[in-house]
């Protein structure tokens, strides 16, 4: 159980901990490592049957991975687990899952830096944090507290940073009712946002067709992607809404399998796009980071969230400037269980 150093707020509620599942593959001496993180509330795979579903594959963990992937299609923190733990078993470094630039240290990956929900005073004091720590990207979770009050943080940080200086994106979380959202961004907008993640919920594809036409903030689709398992229905779902942005939790979108499709769906339709972290422990943070700096990245990504607990897994990872960095003469230290 993963416990956060303080409340996280989301429109869904206060998170205090956060239940996810590290998996362990030993063949010949070597071991492997992934993290099945299952996200309660709002993954696909929140289902009574889950750990029945890793015992499954605990069982069949000899069978062909594609074989597994299409037996769990529909549990997409699995497959994300059982990527990882095969990639890492493979490995030289079960830690160094693709090599790159990133894993020897030489260049970062630029981050947002994340201000979560509460009352006005506690995200003002976040909204300072972040841009004292040097990020030139900052995203606000809104549609927990009073409009008027986001408005005033939206207007503290323009008062003092230009959009040149400092790029802002919100994460309405699906918070917005369809009947008042287009009105609401229409507020937003006077502070000149970088883009608004889902700002009504997912499975209203009318009106959210509607909204990203008409919205003066590009719309980045994340909860709305949940579900969609082939090239051809992430193409014809593109296709139909035409968001500016989908942003990618592998996590929650099928693994690293499934991202890779959405990432070619997006090629096809001129769609852009970015990876976010799903509150992953440091394991699963570690691999999604490593895939993201592969994946030719043009802006910068939502992986700053594995500093949020107190007893995560101590990992080379670190955070500079607004980059994720990879320390690499520092190893991960796995408590006994694991390792």
């Amino acid at each position: 159980m993963l416990k956060f150093k303080r409340p996280a707020g989301t429109s869904r509620g206060i998170l205090n901990t956060k239940k996810t599942y590290i998996l362990k593959i030993e063949e010949n001496g070597k071991k492997g490592y992934g993290e099945c993180n299952l996200f309660k509330g709002l993954s696909r795979d929140d289902k009574p049957d889950y750990e029945e579903k890793l015992k499954w594959l605990i069982k069949n963990i000899d069978r062909p991975i594609n074989e597994q992937i299409d037996y769990l299609k529909n549990y997409s923190s699995i497959i994300f687990g059982i990527e990882q733990a095969m990639a890492s078993l493979k490995a030289k470094n079960p830690f160094i899952l693709y090599p790159s630039e990133f894993t020897k240290g030489l260049q970062g990956i630029p981050i947002n830096g994340l201000v979560w929900m509460g009352h006005k005073e506690f995200m003002k004091e976040q909204i300072d944090q972040k841009i004292k720590e040097g990020f030139k990207v900052i995203k606000l979770k809104i549609g927990a507290i009073n409009f008027e009050d986001e408005i005033d943080l939206l207007r503290y940080i323009r008062q003092n940073f230009s959009d040149k200086d400092l790029e802002i994106r919100v994460d309405a979380n699906g918070a917005f009712a369809p009947e008042t959202a287009l009105e609401k961004l229409k507020r937003l907008s006077e502070f000149n946002i970088h883009s608004i993640e889902q700002p009504i919920g997912q499975g209203q594809m009318e009106e959210m067709a509607r909204l990203c036409q008409t919205s003066p903030i590009p719309i980045a689709l994340d909860e709305e992607l949940i579900g969609y398992n082939h090239l051809f229905d992430k193409e014809n779902f593109l296709k139909t809404i035409k968001p500016q942005y989908i942003i990618l939790k592998p996590a929650l979108h099928g693994g690293f399998i499934g991202a890779d499709t959405w990432i070619e769906a997006a090629g096809k339709t001129q769609t852009d796009w970015w990876i976010t972290s799903a509150l992953e422990s440091n394991i699963g943070l570690n691999a999604l980071a490593q895939y993201t700096f592969i994946k030719n990245i043009k802006r910068p990504q939502g992986l700053g969230t594995g500093m949020l607990y107190t007893n995560n897994f101590k990992s080379p990872l670190y955070i500079s400037q607004g980059q994720l960095f990879f320390k690499q003469d520092k190893s991960f230290m796995l408590p006994k269980a694991f390792s």
